[in-house]
């Protein structure tokens, strides 16, 4: 099986169900934006050791990185036809419960993060950026047809997420969060 498949050299793609687009197509942008989220924290992932001490990250990662493909499955999937992997609340309480976890074990916040520190940390911040991006392209989605509310939820809260993620990472790995200093009058 060859990987490419030249359909797609006219400016369009396929929807689930075959259904063709433009590649322009909103919701063509948000899947896509969810993709490049998926990717980012796949490179902050790969500066994480998998030793046992990881073990438990990778793993919520992993369920994560699993829901955020099935979110570009749902925004993939033209309105009125059945999605196969529906997000649901239970999605967005587990992104919930582990913030609290991690940020439990965080400092509190008394100044703004830049976004930066370890490789891995900078990555989960990028990544977060680009969950914001899938969010507001998702509502773009909503406005033009029926989206699952719980989608947009779902990266509202990955976003916050990522955020706590990177400074979980920065801490358990020793590296200082450079913050915004307010510079006196």
């Amino acid at each position: 099986m060859k990987i490419y498949t030249k359909s797609g050299d006219k400016g369009e793609t396929s929807l689930v169900y075959g259904v063709r687009v433009s590649k322009t197509d909103v919701r063509v942008e948000a899947y896509g934006t969810c993709d490049e989220a998926n990717s980012a924290i796949g490179l902050g992932l790969s500066y994480i050791s998998r030793d046992t001490e990881w073990a438990a990250f990778h793993h919520v990662f992993h369920v994560v990185q699993t829901k955020l493909f099935h979110i570009g499955a749902e925004l993939a999937t033209p309105q009125g036809k059945d999605v196969g992997w529906k997000i649901e609340e239970s999605d967005v309480s587990f992104l919930e419960k582990t913030i609290d976890e991690w940020d439990a074990e965080l400092p509190s916040l008394t100044n703004f993060v830049l976004p930066s520190g370890s490789p891995a940390g900078a990555a989960f911040h990028l990544a977060r950026t680009v969950a914001r991006r899938a969010e507001r392209q998702a509502i773009a989605v909503q406005a033009d047809g029926e989206v699952n509310p719980i989608v947009i939820r779902y990266l509202n809260r990955l976003s916050d997420f990522l955020f706590v993620a990177a400074r979980y990472v920065n801490q358990k790995q020793g590296t200082v969060e450079p913050t915004l200093h307010q510079e006196k009058e």
